[in-house]
């Protein structure tokens, strides 16, 4: 569990001024933590958000003096935090400009899982969801105050979430190590940004039938008119073998829609091509009885020596 207070909203430029990190067990309790103030070597930016000002942070510890503690504190484990593009962008800037490396090898967002348990509310912010579980917060964007009211948070919504099935948003993030021993970190990026360029193992089988199971390597669209989240159902897709597209035509093998008419968008489009459309509860659950498709294999063979391929 997570939090950052910056000096802006930009990676590399704005720096950390504060933070925050619980390492939580098994039953959710805090395990180990870790919480600094940090002299971030710039204007502290907002501080009527984090309440920091240039003379509180002057002669705090920088982001190298505390990252080895909060690597140790990460290894192994999730890092769990409340918009965690965010955090885990800063964390990863600070991190290279101090030639470290961070051991987290999986995100998980809990604005993104609180999203999925459709709660009704009128937005996610860390305060609401507190109001809504019952859970005290003592100093909003104290960076301490904000880890410990999620990790009380989560205990909850992990409830709700495995009573509801829902899929957790945990996604894996990665890093590269370059020849003269300097680390950089992946950027983290929502997976439907990712999902419609990543290939499929599998070759596409062709339009879906009702009374016939999903098979691996359909062409799945998805519609605006949809009981669950985009990136919950791409993560879905993407884990049982099928392909996510964003465009519906010939090849598209299905469109997930929940309006049996729709009168535009992608489920329209599916009518207009005869593309069959499957609501959203049925398709997550057909999700548990994918069958195996066809592996594409890769072309191999080399060309002839000497000869190029023609371009006509």
């Amino acid at each position: 569990m997570v939090d950052v207070e910056t000096s802006g909203f930009r990676p590399g430029q704005a720096r950390i001024v504060s933070v925050a990190a619980l390492a939580l067990s098994d039953d959710g309790n805090v395990e180990k933590s870790l919480y600094s103030l940090l002299d971030p070597g710039v204007d502290p930016g907002p501080t009527h958000v984090h309440g920091l000002t240039a003379e509180m942070l002057a002669g705090q510890p920088t982001f190298g003096d505390v990252v080895g503690d909060l690597c140790e504190l990460l290894r192994g484990r999730t890092l769990v935090a409340h918009n965690v593009g965010f955090d885990y962008s800063f964390l990863t800037a600070e991190a290279e400009m101090v030639h470290a490396e961070l051991p987290v090898d999986t995100v998980m967002c809990t604005v993104e899982l609180a999203r999925r348990l459709q709660l009704g509310l009128d937005n996610l912010r860390l305060e609401t969801l507190a109001a809504h579980w019952g859970v005290t917060q003592m100093n909003p964007h104290d960076a301490l105050d904000d880890a410990m009211v999620l990790a009380q948070i989560l205990k909850p919504v992990l409830v709700r979430a495995q009573e509801r099935r829902k899929w957790l948003p945990v996604h894996p993030v990665g890093r590269r190590t370059w020849p003269n021993g300097r680390v950089t970190h992946d950027e983290f990026r929502p997976l439907k940004a990712l999902a419609a360029r990543m290939p499929c193992a599998y070759a596409n089988p062709g339009r879906f039938s009702p009374d016939r199971p999903l098979v691996q390597g359909m062409r799945i669209a998805l519609s605006a008119e949809v009981g669950h989240t985009h990136e919950e159902l791409v993560e879905r897709i993407l884990h049982a073998g099928l392909a996510y597209t964003e465009a519906v035509d010939t090849h598209t093998s299905l469109v997930v829609c929940d309006d049996p008419a729709p009168e535009q968008g992608k489920g329209y489009q599916a009518g207009e091509l005869a593309v069959p459309l499957l609501g959203s509860a049925d398709f997550v659950a057909r999700l548990d009885a994918v069958i195996g498709g066809a592996t594409i294999e890769e072309f191999t063979e080399p060309p002839p020596a000497g000869d190029q391929f023609s371009l006509f």
